[in-house]
Formats: structure tokens, C-alpha cells, sequence
């Protein structure tokens, strides 16, 4: 288990999208804001956002509600990653308009990211906005 005292948020983030990337399971650690206890979540890691506001949000299902999550990274305390591969369904992501967004790749996370805090609006992803993104 990697405490995420031990190291950087950098290398934490890695960690989670390495796992993202591989579709494995991550057990971690997680304190709720305002909460004192911590609780022990085995996730399926579906996407890694960013908020307006700076912070890095972890959207998964989780296996203990069986329901989709999201988990702030600073509040992840530990984290295992696991070799398991994901076992639950969830919903695919859809943009405004209603069309299903399939994520295949790591440049198409960094263009939606920065299409969405760019843009205004919805803006069709092209070829070559992936390839200047990545």
C-alpha cells in the first residue's frame, strides 16, 4: 500500500492514471471532507477531471455501493493498485447534446479537458485537435 504522505501528488496521480490506462482496480484510503474516519474503497477508475477551481477529481465506480463516485485526490489517504481488471458496468459519458463520448486514449482525455475549461461550448474533437493536445 502507498501512502500518499510519502510522496508527491504528482506520482499519486500517475499511479491512479496508470491504472485508469490499464482498466485495474485501486483500493484506497479515502477521508471524506468534513469526516474524521476514514473508509476503505476498492474503485474502477473511469476518468481524472479537473475542477474549475484547481482541484483533481477521481470519477469510479465503486465496488462497496456499486454506483458511480467521485473522490476528491487530496483526500486519498493510501492506495493499492491492483492487477484485477474492472468487473462492473457503468454508463457510458455523454456530452450535452447527449452524444456518447468513448475515451481511447490519453490525448483524447487532454483535449476533452481542455476543450471544457477553453471553450465555452461543446466543440467537436478533430484529428488534428488530439494531435496538437498531445
Amino acid at each position: 500500500m502507498k501512502h500518499t504522505k510519502n510522496q508527491t501528488r504528482l506520482r499519486t496521480l500517475i499511479d491512479l492514471c496508470k491504472a485508469l490506462k490499464r482498466r485495474h482496480a485501486v483500493t484506497i484510503t479515502y477521508l471524506k471532507p468534513g469526516e474524521t474516519e476514514p473508509t476503505v474503497r476498492t474503485i474502477e477508475i473511469h476518468d481524472i477531471r479537473t475542477t474549475k477551481s484547481g482541484r483533481i477529481e477521481i470519477h469510479a465506480m465503486c465496488r462497496l455501493r456499486g454506483d458511480a463516485r467521485q473522490f476528491a485526490l487530496d483526500g486519498v489517504l493510501a492506495y493499492t493498485r491492483h492487477r484485477i481488471g474492472y468487473v462492473l458496468e457503468r454508463d457510458e459519458p455523454v456530452t450535452v447534446a447527449g452524444h456518447v463520448v468513448p475515451l481511447r486514449s490519453a490525448a483524447q482525455l487532454i483535449a476533452r479537458e481542455l476543450g471544457r475549461d477553453d471553450f465555452p461550448r461543446y466543440r467537436r474533437l478533430t484529428q488534428s485537435r488530439l494531435a496538437a493536445a498531445a
